[in-house]
């Protein structure tokens, strides 16, 4: 292999931690921001509160992060990019694999908080899991469940996608993207908790235990199948081509500072 390939080659590879490193960061900022708020100050700030939460924690970590990875956060998300023709298998595969880890860390994270109050007492709920039946906050049953996290899924990887594609102004993806996250928790929360993420659902799913981790299926079967069927719409829609971004190759040499010279 040549001097070219190699260069190529460590440019692929810092690329892929970087994304990888990207998504676990923001999911577990993701999870920091909504779930903590639900557990820590939920009594406080109602369902509102805790909807503003989810979706300035995606508004501002696709800013942040946006321009490394794409800001997925959530396996929804990155199965309907790999649906609309954006994503590779092995991006698909790191991406969902860093973004439950990057939950996992956030649920552990607010978990240590909230223990550190006097009062703290847990919560039937664990960490504001996800669940349907007796385990819904309003008792909805699991055909309500399953179809409330299938359409509003479906809605939220839909504008994710259209609002990123090259037809849209690249400038307010992100405003677009938080509110539709707040939107559809507001409308959510009382049926599901509202996961639309599989990587969300799956750290309080542990700390609940028994119960929450037999409905997880659900969390992670209704997302991935309404992020897909969005990646699809995005298809039939002329979506699915995303905004132009510039290549690492690009981004490099620019990074670099110029190298000062002494004066002759």
């Amino acid at each position: 292999m040549g001097a070219e390939g190699r260069r190529h080659k460590q440019i692929s590879m810092t690329t892929v931690v970087r994304k990888a490193a990207a998504e676990a960061l923001g999911t577990l900022w993701l999870v920091l921001a909504g779930v903590g708020s639900a557990v820590i100050a939920g009594p406080y700030i109602g369902v509102l509160g805790v909807a503003v939460a989810f979706g300035l924690s995606v508004l501002t970590a696709a800013y942040a992060l946006g321009p490394i990875s794409g800001a997925h956060l959530n396996p929804a998300v990155t199965a309907g990019a790999f649906a609309a023709g954006r994503i590779r298998v092995g991006d698909l595969i790191v991406y969902v694999v860093a973004q439950v880890g990057g939950a996992l860390v956030g649920t552990a994270i607010v978990l240590l908080i909230a223990r550190g109050s006097p009062g703290y007492v847990p919560s039937p709920g664990g960490l504001a899991a996800n669940g349907y039946g007796i385990h819904s906050p309003g008792n909805f049953d699991l055909a309500s469940c399953l179809l409330a996290e299938c359409v509003l899924t479906f809605f939220f990887v839909l504008i994710v996608l259209g609002s990123t594609s090259k037809r849209a102004p690249s400038m307010l993806a992100g405003v677009a993207i938080g509110l539709a996250f707040t939107a559809v928790h507001l409308v959510g929360i009382r049926i599901t908790n509202m996961s639309v993420n599989p990587a969300r659902s799956t750290g309080p799913a542990l700390i609940a235990g028994r119960w929450a981790l037999a409905q997880l299926w659900l969390f992670w079967v209704a997302p991935l199948f309404g992020g897909a069927i969005a990646g699809l719409t995005a298809r039939l829609f002329g979506m699915h081509k995303t905004a132009a971004v510039p290549s690492e190759e690009q981004v490099e040499p620019v990074a670099r500072p110029p190298i000062a010279t002494a004066p002759h």
